[in-house]
């Protein structure tokens, strides 16, 4: 198992609010972050901060995660801890009152991925089978989509397309989406924020993954992908790549 992660200010805004990362607990397993950060001046970028270093630290103490279970408990428990945080250090810090962030965690052990998330950043799994979104936009086009209010293609365009209906940090009580699937060896993972999704569609995803060059050039390649379609806002992946043999990976 190899994996990378990248992020970019893009083309536009003045700062990154975006942050995440690929952590190792003390058995090899891997949690994989992206988180988008919004709210007042420079808080955004706090908020994305203290949820990843949270995550990160709780999971560097972790020794092993054997099933599912202990998997989606582990997630569900550490990121009500992190939205708990969050919300007193808005409150105690007048500067990042309404701050928030959407996160997108991921632990991957060779036989499983257990997937969290709040808000509209995603995971995708790429396999034999194609690309398949395994996470469920939170966010107010999403329900009219669903709702059948607009189409798909009125969502790409959508003047209220970066609300949320749901964020790290912004509530007390905060609803977490979780899931596992099964990996197979061949399989890649990625996590993004919407600075990636709203720009590269799927088939170009897959592309870029299934080319040849190493897991660090395909993630350079989506981000500069980004960039040229506009870069209106921070880019951010993390992409496991579950080959053992693939080259590069």
């Amino acid at each position: 198992m190899q994996a990378v992660f990248r992020t970019d200010i893009g083309q536009i805004r003045e700062y990154n609010e975006d942050s995440g990362g690929v952590f190792a607990n003390q058995s090899g397993q891997y949690l994989a972050v992206v988180a988008d950060g919004m709210g007042g001046h420079r808080a955004g970028d706090v908020a994305s901060a203290m949820a990843v270093a949270y995550l990160q630290q709780q999971w560097e103490q972790e020794r092993h995660l054997s099933s599912p279970t202990e998997a989606e408990q582990w997630l569900k428990s550490h990121i009500a801890v992190a939205n708990e945080r969050l919300l007193r250090h808005a409150l105690s810090h007048p500067e990042c009152q309404g701050m928030g962030t959407t996160v997108v965690v991921a632990i991957c052990t060779s036989s499983f991925v257990t997937i969290a998330h709040i808000g509209d950043s995603r995971c995708y799994l790429l396999n034999q089978n194609g690309i398949q979104q395994l996470t469920d936009d939170h966010s107010l086009v999403n329900e009219l989509v669903k709702s059948g209010q607009i189409s798909k293609e009125d969502a790409e365009h959508h003047p209220r397309k970066n609300v949320l209906l749901r964020a790290l940090g912004t509530e007390p009580a905060v609803k977490i989406d979780v899931k596992t699937v099964s990996i197979d060896e061949d399989d890649m993972l990625l996590l993004c924020s919407d600075g990636l999704s709203n720009k590269v569609p799927e088939a170009d995803i897959v592309h870029i993954l299934t080319s040849g060059g190493t897991l660090e050039e395909k993630a350079e390649a989506l981000i500069d992908l980004a960039n040229e379609r506009g870069g209106e806002d921070n880019i951010s992946l993390a992409v496991i790549d579950f080959s053992s043999e693939r080259e590069g990976g």
